[in-house]
């Protein structure tokens, strides 16, 4: 290739790596290098709380039960909803609300960004987020990607929307059709430490038929641990996220 031509496409490509890398590389990075590079948007906080979290909601069937678990335990959570389900069941929401439990956004759909779309990222998150409003009355603080996908894209819709990204360090993987009260219970509380940000899911919308029902089973358990070790456990509005 002539120097003049390998000058030129170098000039042309460079911009469009740059993009690509900031597209991909905030994705690459998971919970083991956010935890110890990133504390604060794998949701480590107060080393005496723990902060309970549940995706993928609202939905009518489920997530009502988990409302009625959460009184009977005297627990209060964040609940990360998509915003085409929350103009779908608002009343679904009103009531999560009305339970004291904070609202937090999930996106507008969960999908997956295929490709950088910016504007599109900015126009989903302004919409779920003004959805939570309208539902609440409360303008919602925080933003966990579908499947904690945090491109450079969805993090500066973020900020535009006036949201805070957040993902978590611990989670239940209860998602799957394999999961059991025991297997939430465990994968969530073996070695858990003051400060974690839990992920469940209250619905199984996006998880295999009926999984929700062993992460509702699994709650009693699960809190029953953290007290017994001395832990509070509420939403991450009371968990002080730390870090930069």
């Amino acid at each position: 290739m002539p120097p003049a031509l390998r000058h030129a496409t170098a000039t042309v490509l460079a911009p469009l790596a740059a993009v690509g890398a900031a597209h991909i590389v905030p994705a690459a990075t998971w919970l083991p290098v956010v935890r110890r590079r990133l504390p604060r948007l794998a949701g480590l906080g107060d080393p005496a709380h723990v902060a309970l979290t549940f995706d993928d909601g609202p939905d009518p069937e489920s997530t009502p039960r988990f409302l009625d678990a959460l009184d009977a335990l005297g627990v209060r959570a964040t609940f990360f909803v998509l915003g085409d389900g929350v103009v779908r069941h608002p009343a679904v929401v009103r009531e999560t609300f009305r339970r004291g439990h904070e609202l937090a956004v999930h996106g507008w759909s969960h999908d997956r960004p295929w490709r950088p779309a910016p504007a599109d990222d900015v126009r989903s998150l302004l919409r779920a987020a003004g959805a939570v409003l309208e539902a609440t009355g409360r303008r919602p603080r925080w933003y966990r990607p579908p499947y904690g996908i945090l491109t450079g894209g969805r993090w500066a819709a973020a900020r535009t929307a006036g949201l805070r990204p957040v993902l978590w360090s611990v989670w239940g993987r209860d998602w799957t059709a394999r999961a059991t009260p025991a297997s939430v219970r465990t994968a969530v509380t073996a070695g858990l430490h003051g400060g974690e940000t839990v992920l469940l899911h209250d619905t199984d919308r996006m998880s295999a038929p009926g999984s929700w029902r062993a992460t509702l089973e699994a709650l009693p358990g699960m809190v029953d641990d953290c007290r017994t070790a001395g832990l509070s456990i509420g939403p991450l509005a009371e968990h002080a996220v730390r870090g930069v």
